[in-house]
C-alpha cells in the first residue's frame, strides 16, 4: 500500500527526531512524493497523496498556518512535516484541533535537522516502494488472470504477503473508470487510497479493468468489515461528486484462489451498481452469487426472456402488472393475504390475476420445481 506515514515515522523518529503532533487517524496515509513549499499557490497542482514540508516561513502567523493545513486537506496530501524552531516555535492548538479532526497528519522536525538530507532519504524510500507496489500490482493480476502458473506471482509476493493465508478482493466503480484519461484516474486513485485508513502492508490497491482493486491478506472477517465500511463512509462524505459502488468477496484460502475472490467481488460490485447499493458483500447475496457469476449473458437472457416471454406480452399490451404480480406470489409463497398487502389490491384482484398468470404459462405453479424455474426467471429479470 505503499510507503505511509507509519512507515516515515519508523524510519525518522530517531534519525531526524520526528514527531507526531496531530492527526494521527492518518497515519496509514501513503505519499507519492515530498514537495517543499512555503506559499499556498503551488498546493492547487496537487494531484493527492503528496507529503508537504515546509520551514514555516510563509506561514508563522496561526491564521496562515490554519489555512494552510485546511488546504492541504481539501487537495488530499498525505499530511504535512513542519520545521520547528526557528519561523514556528510551536504548532498553535487550532492547527492541532483541525488535523485531528480530518485526520490529517501533522508533523514536525526540530530546526537542527537538515531538510535537504531529511528529503534526499525519503524520496528514495518513496520510489523504492513506488516500484515495489508495481511489481507487486503485476504478480496479482497474473495471479487473478493465470493462477495455475504460480511461477509467474509467488516469488514476487512471497516477501510481502502471507500466501497460505487468507485473501478477500474488493472491487470499486464509478462507472465511468475505463473512459478517463490517467491523470484523472490517478487523481480519483489517490483520493480513494488516503480513505483506506488502517490498511497498510496487509493490503494492495490497484488499477485493473475498469475497477480499483483492493487486495486484503490474512485479516479477519470483522476487521475487514470494519475497513471497508468506514471507507465507504468516507467516500459518501468527502466525494459527493460521484456515485461510487464497492461489492467485496468472501475470502478464500490460498494465493491460488485469488482469481476466485476476484470474479466474487465483480459479482458483488455489479450488483451494487445494478441496485444502486453503496456496499455488497458477495455473501450477503443469497442465490444471486451463482446468477451473478454466470458470465454467459445470452443464457441468463434465455432463462429468464422465454419463460416469462407471455407476462411480459400481456403487461405491454394491457398496460398490466402480471410479472409483478407472478414476483409477489413467488416472494409470499402463494399467500393472498400477503400479496394483498404487499401489492395494495383487494384479494379477488389477486385471485382473478393469478388464474390468468397460470393459463398464460400453462402450468399450475404448485410444484416447487414449477416455482423455482420462474423464481430464477423473475431474479435473473431483475439482474
Amino acid at each position: 500500500m505503499g510507503f505511509t506515514i507509519e512507515d516515515m515515522l519508523v524510519v525518522s523518529q530517531d534519525r531526524y527526531k520526528m514527531k507526531l503532533e496531530a492527526g494521527s487517524g492518518g497515519w496509514s496515509n501513503s505519499i507519492s512524493w515530498l514537495l517543499v513549499l512555503e506559499e499556498l499557490t503551488i498546493i492547487q497542482n496537487f494531484t493527492g497523496k503528496e507529503l508537504a514540508v515546509t520551514t514555516g516561513l510563509g506561514f508563522q502567523k496561526e491564521e496562515t498556518m490554519l489555512r494552510l493545513v485546511e488546504e492541504l486537506s481539501a487537495h488530499n496530501s498525505s499530511g504535512l512535516i513542519v520545521n520547528t524552531g526557528f519561523y514556528v516555535k510551536e504548532i498553535p492548538q487550532s492547527v492541532k484541533d483541525f488535523c485531528d479532526t480530518n485526520d490529517f497528519p501533522l508533523l514536525t522536525v526540530p530546526w537542527e535537522i537538515i531538510l535537504a538530507d531529511l528529503i534526499k532519504d525519503l524520496s528514495i524510500r518513496i520510489f523504492v516502494q513506488s516500484s515495489t507496489d508495481e511489481q507487486i500490482s503485476e504478480a496479482m493480476i497474473h495471479a487473478i488472470e493465470q493462477p495455475e502458473a504460480q511461477d509467474l506471482y509467488t516469488r514476487d509476493l512471497l516477501p510481502h504477503y502471507d500466501l497460505d493465508g487468507t485473501f478477500q478482493v474488493a472491487l470499486i466503480s464509478t462507472g465511468d473508470l475505463d473512459s478517463m484519461d490517467t491523470v484523472e484516474r490517478k487523481r480519483i486513485a489517490y483520493r480513494m487510497h488516503l480513505y483506506l485508513a488502517n490498511l497498510t502492508h496487509n493490503g494492495h490497491f490497484f488499477y485493473y479493468a475498469s475497477y480499483f482493486v483492493v487486495v486484503m491478506n490474512a485479516i479477519g472477517k470483522e476487521e475487514s468489515e470494519e475497513i471497508l465500511e468506514a471507507f465507504a463512509d468516507r467516500i459518501r462524505v468527502k466525494m459527493t461528486d460521484r456515485k461510487v459502488y464497492i461489492g467485496v468477496s468472501d475470502q478464500v484460502k490460498d494465493i491460488e484462489n485469488l482469481h476466485l475472490a476476484y470474479k466474487r467481488a465483480r459479482a458483488a460490485v455489479e450488483m451494487a451498481v445494478k441496485r444502486e447499493m453503496d456496499l455488497q458483500y458477495f455473501d450477503r447475496m443469497g442465490m444471486y452469487r451463482m446468477l451473478y457469476l454466470i458470465e454467459d449473458r445470452a443464457l441468463l437472457r434465455d432463462l429468464s426472456d422465454k419463460p416469462l416471454a407471455p407476462l411480459i406480452e400481456y403487461d405491454r399490451e394491457h398496460d398490466g402488472e402480471y410479472v409483478a404480480t407472478l414476483e409477489s406470489y413467488l416472494r409470499c409463497g402463494g399467500s393472498i393475504k400477503a400479496m394483498s398487502e404487499e401489492l395494495y389490491i383487494h384479494r379477488n384482484t389477486i385471485l382473478y390475476r393469478m388464474a390468468n398468470i397460470k393459463k398464460l404459462l400453462g402450468c399450475s405453479l404448485e410444484s416447487p420445481e414449477e416455482k423455482m424455474f420462474y423464481a430464477v426467471a423473475c431474479m435473473i429479470r431483475k439482474m
